[in-house]
């Protein structure tokens, strides 16, 4: 990993860039068969790994779980307009909450996209009147509950 003043140039380089490809095709993958894949020692992955960790480049190592095989069977959009004044408080309030899966301010008139798993309509039905809709400064909530999941991916790929 490069460590450079210069704002123009990449932080990461070709061989950070296939570290970060195998792990995402198995972030599991040991040291040792990672550096044979990509024609490191285990030592020389293992400290560009820690480089891209400490940089900030990856975030975290997870789990991806598929929300219908243990029960989750509502998976809902939400666009939430808040009062530009409580837009901070409110996007606390919000990441706080467990079913909050991502939050986003987007561009608009304070606009918040928040994606949010429910076990069924009636979950998803309380949280948004004991939770979302309390708040203060909510001016209006758009909601969209998913019927088809296509394609879904966290983070980056290169």
């Amino acid at each position: 990993m490069s460590k450079s003043n210069d704002p123009d140039k990449p932080l990461i380089d070709q061989i950070d860039r296939e570290i970060i490809k195998a792990l995402n095709r198995n972030g599991r993958i040991s040291y040792t068969d990672l550096g044979k894949e990509i024609g490191l020692s285990r030592v020389a992955v293992q400290t560009r790994i820690n480089s891209l960790m400490d940089e900030g480049v990856i975030e975290r190592f997870t789990a991806v779980i598929n929300p219908e095989k243990i029960g989750i069977t509502v998976s809902a959009f939400f666009n939430v307009e808040v009062e530009p004044k409580h837009l901070q408080k409110v996007a606390e309030a919000l990441a706080e909450e467990p079913v909050v899966t991502s939050l986003y301010h987007m561009t608009g008139p304070s606009k918040l996209h928040m994606h949010a798993l429910f076990t069924d309509n009636r979950e998803m039905e309380a949280f948004m009147k004991e939770k979302l809709y309390v708040l203060p400064g909510i001016t209006s909530v758009d909601s969209q509950v998913l019927i088809t999941r296509y394609k879904s991916r966290m983070g980056m790929r290169l």
